[in-house]
């Protein structure tokens, strides 16, 4: 299994603030250690490899999770929370985890 973590990076070249609360959950709880690779989608450049997976994989938030299995499928999480508790297996507080997919469909997330 493969698993990159798609960033965005603004225009004035600031980390969105989803994509960076994400990144400090994830070193919070020692999971940075499962990713093989974090990838900029670059507001600054639309021929990044961040906006160019997005435009493959029609995906128009960030931060998202690329994962590709080791049969040559592939899937999409937006949901950080979601993520980690299937791809990682680890558990997650269920409030936490209600909190963290209500804000993946409200103003807060980030669009590509």
């Amino acid at each position: 299994m493969k698993i990159i973590l798609v960033r965005k990076i603004k225009a004035d070249g600031s980390d969105c603030p989803k994509c960076q609360d994400v990144i400090d959950q994830m070193a919070k709880h020692d999971q940075l250690k499962y990713l093989d690779r974090i990838v900029d989608a670059d507001e600054r450049d639309e021929t990044s490899e961040g906006f160019m997976l997005a435009t493959k994989y029609k995906v128009s938030r960030a931060p998202f999770f690329l994962v590709e299995f080791d049969d040559g499928s592939h899937k999409i999480y937006t949901v950080y929370l979601k993520f980690v508790k299937e791809v990682l297996e680890q558990d997650t507080d269920k409030k936490e985890e209600l909190k963290d997919t209500l804000s993946s469909i409200s103003d807060e997330l980030d669009f590509l």
